[in-house]
């Protein structure tokens, strides 16, 4: 049968054929990802980012880059400072990262995944005084990691727009986690709350947590060495914002995960 028309080409639809049949033979299915499983009493659906694979040199770019902003601050680390560290050429760097902005933004974006991993409600039980202390050390563990950020937030967020709009929409979304969660401990049984002691109490909660760091920074002795037992702190100090609306049956235990992130006030300051 001929196939080529008088100018010596396929037909149309035989090339659309062809086309069809190679594409189904070299590019597999996509593969939809599961869709997040949020808690039934969520009244806002809470959609966290996800990360994409990075080469080899872009992680090591990017993890340098977290540990002299964490050791030195961000404002005093430069993208020549960083491809120094690492030995390598500053176009180098630039081939992965443009400037040291878009540097912060990868970093930021770490963040929100790892926050967002674990601000959650258990799926098929009711949360415990276990699950508020993991919470709190997830929190620890994310804030020290990432302590520049919250250190140096102000200046990072009037330095890059889009950072700061990224920003808020991730404040909004832990908020309404928080929320989420509070409505989880009262209805377990730990806590006791109306709707409006659940709201402030999560700000104040956001507000103490994201605070702690840049209060450590500006009435510790030694601002550049943050130890983890001074962060530990600052979640006592949520821990007494909690403290009055603990119900009776949880108090012995909530007393108890109280002890484990106190520390002393010269400790804290020295």
């Amino acid at each position: 049968m001929r196939i080529f028309g008088p100018s010596g080409c396929r037909p149309r639809s035989v090339c659309l054929r062809r086309h069809n049949t190679l594409t189904a033979t070299i590019l597999p299915p996509l593969q939809h990802q599961p869709a997040l499983r949020l808690p039934s009493s969520d009244q806002h659906r809470v959609v966290w980012p996800s990360m994409a694979p990075r080469t080899k040199t872009r992680e090591r770019i990017v993890q340098t880059s977290l540990e002299l902003f964490n050791q030195q601050g961000e404002r005093s680390v430069t993208t020549n400072h960083i491809a120094a560290h690492m030995e390598i050429s500053p176009g180098n760097l630039y081939y992965h990262f443009a400037n040291k902005q878009a540097i912060i933004a990868e970093l930021f974006s770490e963040y929100e995944v790892l926050i967002g991993s674990f601000l959650t409600l258990p799926a098929d039980r009711a949360p415990t005084i276990e699950d508020k202390r993991d919470y709190f050390l997830a929190i620890i563990d994310a804030m020290w990691r990432y302590r520049f950020l919250h250190r140096d937030l102000e200046h990072l967020l009037t330095s890059d727009e889009e950072l700061a709009r990224r920003y808020r929409r991730f404040s909004y979304r832990c908020l309404m986690q928080a929320m989420t969660i509070y409505r989880g401990f009262i209805k377990a049984g730990i806590l006791k709350m109306d709707e409006s002691q659940i709201e402030w109490t999560s700000l104040n909660t956001w507000i103490v947590l994201t605070s702690w760091v840049r209060f450590l920074c500006t009435n510790r002795e030694n601002s550049t060495q943050i130890n983890q037992s001074a962060i530990r702190r600052g979640v006592y100090q949520v821990l007494m914002l909690e403290s009055v609306f603990v119900a009776p049956q949880a108090r012995e235990a909530f007393d108890a995960l109280c002890e484990t992130f106190h520390a002393s006030l010269p400790e804290v300051l020295m």
